[in-house]
């Protein structure tokens, strides 16, 4: 049987779209891991600039490889830094919402104060900090995207939490003598799970935009791993005279952007009852008198 929320969600465009896209991005991946049309790594000179014809469905870059093959290999990036940015985003903000709302008084002010500080330096910028250091990598994507989002996750979250807790049966259950930490897992987080979604959402559409802006920039993946930022750094040379070879990567990316972030507006229609009632007032005929 379908969850309700997911037939919800199935309902609206924007939730299709997001689905179809972000399924399409998944399967992609998975099966790159085991068959691509062609080596994405493999060079044919005498193939080099072939237009989207058979086999090469997309075409070649100038060294003969395959586009698909190398898009498909690509979404393996994609979908890591995008799932591991998405996972150290939601500790971090889980995390620092829980003490900014949930704590003594003194603790809340001074993780409030924290947050205002890490949330005025850019994703990007940390990232870009973090590699002149460290080196370019993907984990370091992972964990600039993560944490830098996690802030924003726990600057939109904490005063939800701080309402919710507020609420008269969340007074009743602690009265009963739920803990803390039961409150926050039963009942404090799932009725903020709508904006945190969002949030969430748009940390992972930041995290394939950061992924290829990086890598592009040579501060992210390395140049033996497949990446769509790498290929489109590759091809952008050539665009003046084979614009439709740069068309491709930065198709993919805008695409799986546009995506994750219909996906996650959304699951917020889905999953909160107040925008449920809202529409349905809407679209609900006044009584004439």
């Amino acid at each position: 049987m379908i969850p309700r929320w997911l037939a919800r969600l199935w309902a609206t465009s924007t939730g299709r779209f997001g689905i179809i896209v972000v399924a399409v991005i998944a399967v992609a991946a998975l099966v790159s891991l085991l068959w691509t049309p062609f080596d994405p790594q493999a060079s044919d000179i005498g193939d080099r600039w072939l237009p989207p014809s058979w086999p090469h469905l997309l075409g070649t870059d100038d060294t003969g490889r395959d586009i698909l093959s190398l898009l498909m290999a690509g979404a393996r990036t994609t979908v890591f830094v995008s799932v591991g940015a998405g996972i150290v985003a939601t500790v971090v903000g889980v995390a620092l919402a829980a003490l900014g709302a949930l704590t003594a008084r003194w603790l809340r002010e001074t993780v409030a104060v924290l947050v205002d500080i890490l949330i005025a330096f850019p994703v990007l910028l940390i990232a870009m900090m973090i590699s002149s250091v460290w080196g370019g990598s993907l984990w370091v994507v992972i964990w600039a995207v993560g944490i830098g989002f996690g802030v924003n996750i726990a600057r939109v979250t904490r005063p939800e939490l701080r309402r919710v807790q507020q609420s008269d049966f969340v007074l009743a259950a602690r009265a009963a003598g739920l803990t803390p930490s039961q409150s926050l897992v039963r009942h404090l987080l799932p009725n903020v799970a709508p904006v945190f979604i969002v949030q969430l959402s748009w940390s992972m559409a930041v995290a394939v935009l950061a992924e290829a802006g990086l890598s592009y920039l040579g501060f992210g993946a390395s140049v033996v791993e497949p990446s769509w930022g790498l290929l489109l750094a590759d091809l952008q040379r050539y665009i003046g005279v084979h614009p439709l070879s740069v068309i491709w990567p930065g198709l993919t990316i805008t695409i799986t952007v546009l995506a994750l972030n219909l996906l996650g507006d959304g699951l917020r229609e889905a999953t909160d009852p107040t925008l449920r009632h809202r529409a349905a007032e809407i679209h609900t005929p006044g009584v004439v008198a």
